[in-house]
């Protein structure tokens, strides 16, 4: 007789075969609408990339299959969903490009960059046993992520797009290594944070109801605050410094449980904000662009340009779009990269681009059901984080797009061009696919620990101290 922990694995590798059919077919589904739309019709190159896009998919299900028998059914699928949906995008946005004259292959390149991503994230689950090895090596993790922060302001390597400094170039590629910090991030406060959870939820003065933290356990929330600060001065880059500071008082109140720290986090980001915009002309300039992106002079300016033209697009594409490949995204400058969101939402209209920001949704959801069952503090840390930084990124770049806030050089996630990109989020499934393996794993075999009633903070200490 099967044992519950086999039957619960089977079934989860039913689920994601039957998913993954379903994601084949969302992907395969939008390349033949743009090809049949706007570009000669249905031909051979289709029957090409459907035979790859299979093939990725059956490997990367056979390899789960083997290596992480009990991980999460529904991370893969939607990854490889969202994927399909940016390339078919991307290649619609080369279309479009290729009408007004101008020659460009992101399509192309960036089906190059997503093989490499999920050989990658296959490779992390195929050689990575057990994330809590990455424990080992929290502050070399904190200071690759430093370094990769600073690259751009490096003379010679570093490059402006737009007004922000956060590219570099190597061997004739751009990449954005902030989208390798977030990961090495997220593992240094992971570390930082079980090790030092006690001495940061210690009781601390009681101001307007709220328990407040000691003055002295404010230096670490406050070395972030300023390295943020720097990152959106020196970068001219809102998203990236909200991005790393949201995330750090995000984990921190996942280790804590203290409100307070979200309290002080959110004033002291909103200090920092509102200063640099007083303080700094390029930063000003940012902020007016986007408080005032219709003023006639400054879109005449140039300064509100791509934003207004996004905004145009989307209205264009009301509530159902106006069909893959049948509208005019290549009239927003970056349609491939910081307005891809823009390009769908025209494209597919508001309903479309509800759906898609549904699959985001489900992979955060599916992030934070690991974090809840990994056992360990350190993965839960983890998995809370990786699915924080991921819906951040999304709020980041969607409300830039829409004027919810300043407009940002992030990418969005698995749609958006961009190679590291493409790879960073690929290896944030993969680690979420190895710590649900483990989480999935314990809860269908047996307990050895008492069952908990008591906070999450309690869960966290009895995984360290069941681990140990």
């Amino acid at each position: 007789m099967a044992t519950v922990q086999e039957v619960a694995v089977r079934v989860g590798r039913r689920s994601e075969a039957a998913l993954l059919v379903i994601a084949c077919a969302i992907a395969i589904g939008a390349r033949a609408f743009v090809d049949a739309n706007a570009a000669d019709g249905i031909g051979r190159g289709l029957a090409i990339y459907a035979g790859a896009v299979v093939a990725l998919a059956v490997a990367a299900h056979v390899l789960v299959r083997l290596r992480a028998p009990a991980a999460d059914p529904v991370l893969l699928p939607a990854a490889f969903a969202l994927t399909g949906l940016g390339l078919a995008m991307i290649h619609r946005i080369d279309l479009a490009y290729a009408d007004r004259g101008r020659d460009t292959h992101f399509g192309t390149t960036q089906a190059g960059w997503a093989v490499i991503g999920i050989v990658g994230a296959m490779l992390v689950i195929g050689l990575v046993r057990d994330h809590r090895l990455l424990r080992r090596y929290t502050y070399t993790a904190g200071l690759l992520g430093l370094v990769a922060l600073l690259l751009p302001l490096v003379p010679g390597i570093g490059r402006e797009v737009n007004g922000a400094r956060i590219w570099i170039t190597l061997f004739g590629r751009s990449l954005q290594p902030s989208e390798f910090a977030k990961i090495a991030f997220v593992v240094f406060f992971a570390g930082y944070l079980v090790s030092n959870r006690d001495t940061l939820a210690l009781a601390g003065p009681k101001v307007l109801g709220v328990r407040l933290p000691r003055p002295r356990d404010l230096g670490p929330i406050i070395i972030v605050w300023a390295a943020a600060l720097l990152v959106q001065i020196a970068q001219r880059d809102l998203g990236a410094s909200l991005l790393f500071f949201g995330l750090f008082v995000a984990m921190l109140y996942v280790a804590t449980q203290r409100l307070s720290w979200v309290l002080v986090g959110v004033g002291l980001f909103g200090v920092g904000a509102v200063a640099a915009g007083t303080l700094f002309p390029h930063v000003a300039s940012r902020y007016d662009a986007w408080l005032n992106a219709l003023d006639p002079s400054v879109y005449d300016s140039g300064r509100s340009y791509q934003l207004v033209q996004g905004l145009f697009g989307m209205a264009s594409g009301g509530l159902f779009g106006t069909g893959l490949g049948s509208g005019s995204p290549g009239l927003v400058p970056y349609a491939e990269s910081d307005f891809i969101v823009a390009s769908l939402g025209e494209e597919l209209g508001l309903t479309g681009l509800m759906a898609i920001l549904a699959l985001y949704l489900v992979v955060v959801q599916r992030a934070m059901r690991a974090a809840i069952g990994v056992r360990d503090g350190f993965g839960k840390l983890i998995a809370a984080g990786l699915g924080f930084s991921m819906a951040l990124q999304l709020f980041v770049v969607v409300g830039g797009v829409t004027r919810v806030i300043p407009l940002t050089g992030l990418t969005t996630p698995f749609l958006a061009y961009g190679g590291s990109s493409m790879i960073a989020n690929w290896l944030i499934i993969a680690l979420l696919m190895r710590i649900s393996d483990l989480a999935r794993s314990s809860a269908a075999a047996p307990s050895r620990v008492a069952p908990s009633t008591s906070r999450p903070q309690d869960l966290i200490d009895d995984g360290e101290e069941a681990h140990a």
